[in-house]
C-alpha cells in the first residue's frame, strides 16, 4: 500500500476551506446546511462585505469537485489511470446532482424516507427541492475536474521521483 499524497490532500483541503468561505460570507445562513444546522451561527453574511462577487455564484461548484478529487486521490495515492477514474467518477456524480436540480422529480422519487433521520442525508430532499440548476455550474464542474486532474498529474509521487 502506498502512503498518502500529502500535497494533494493539502491542496484539496485548502480549496475546500476557501470554497466554504463563499457560504459563510456571501450567502444567507438559512440557505446553507452546514452554516445554519450547527450549534452556533458561523455566518458572516451582511456582517462583512461580499467577498467573492459574481464568481461566488459558481465557485462552489468548481471547488467542490476540485477539492474532493484531490482529497480522494491523495488518500488513495493512485497513479495516472486511478486519477482519471477518480476524476470521471466525481465529474459524473457532480453533474448528476446539478442535473437533479433541473429534473427534480427524478431524484425525489428515489430518495429513501430513512434519509430524513441521518445527519447530512436529512437535507437531500431539500437540496433538490430548493436547488437551482445553473449551466455555469456544469462549466465550473468541468473546469474543476480538468484543473484537479492537471494538479494530480503534477503532484504524482511517481512523476516527482522520475524528475529527481
Amino acid at each position: 500500500m502506498r502512503p498518502i499524497n500529502k500535497i494533494q490532500i493539502l491542496i484539496g483541503a485548502t480549496a475546500l476551506i476557501i470554497g466554504s468561505l463563499v457560504y459563510i460570507i456571501d450567502r444567507p445562513a438559512d440557505y446553507t446546511y452546514f452554516v445554519y444546522s450547527g450549534p452556533t451561527s458561523i455566518s458572516l453574511y451582511k456582517i462583512i462585505p461580499n467577498l467573492f462577487g459574481l464568481i461566488g455564484n459558481n465557485l462552489p461548484a468548481f471547488v467542490h469537485i476540485f477539492s474532493f478529487i484531490l482529497l480522494t486521490a491523495g488518500v488513495l495515492s493512485c497513479q495516472k489511470r486511478g486519477c482519471l477514474f477518480i476524476c470521471l467518477s466525481w465529474f459524473f456524480l457532480d453533474c448528476a446532482f446539478e442535473l437533479g436540480q433541473k429534473f427534480k422529480t427524478v431524484p425525489l422519487k428515489i430518495i429513501p424516507a430513512w434519509f430524513s433521520g441521518i445527519p447530512f442525508l436529512e437535507n437531500t430532499r431539500t437540496y433538490f427541492l430548493g436547488g437551482t440548476f445553473d449551466v455555469l455550474d456544469l462549466v465550473a464542474i468541468a473546469l474543476g475536474t480538468i484543473a484537479a486532474y492537471l494538479i494530480l498529474l503534477n503532484t504524482n509521487k511517481e512523476k516527482r521521483r522520475a524528475m529527481a
